[in-house]
């Protein structure tokens, strides 16, 4: 993240629920070398929420790129969570692929958050 990392974990953690943990540059044992532009910066974010486990910190301003190629994919157990998980991830965001039925899939959607973070919400078919 470029400087959001914080802000794009506590939105996480309301969408997940989980275990959110952050530690910034300016807490880490490196602190006395951190300049004052990256203290409060996200050194480590990490969300546990069941089998969900999602890290992330924010880099120096000039490290920093958009996500290109990947995306963070969820699989969510029923077909409400699966909503409300998606409508969450998109609100602010960018619809890539509407949540709907799949050959694959009770639900599938393909979001990018307020972040910039792709999503990808699959609800596999009853056993």
């Amino acid at each position: 993240f470029d400087g959001r990392c914080a802000e794009a974990f506590r939105f996480y953690a309301s969408v997940f629920g989980g275990r959110l943990e952050m530690t910034t540059h300016g807490e880490s044992p490196l602190a006395d070398r951190i300049g004052p532009d990256l203290r409060d910066r996200i050194l480590h974010a990490s969300l546990t929420a069941g089998d969900l486990c999602v890290v992330g910190s924010d880099l120096p301003p000039d490290w920093h790129d958009a996500p290109q190629g990947i995306s963070v994919s969820v699989e969510v157990p029923d077909v409400a969570e699966a909503e409300r998980i998606f409508a969450s991830l998109a609100d602010g965001g960018a619809v890539e692929m509407p949540l709907c039925r799949t050959p694959w899939a009770e639900r599938f959607g393909i979001a990018t958050d307020r972040f910039g973070i792709p999503w990808m919400v699959n609800c596999a078919p009853p056993a």
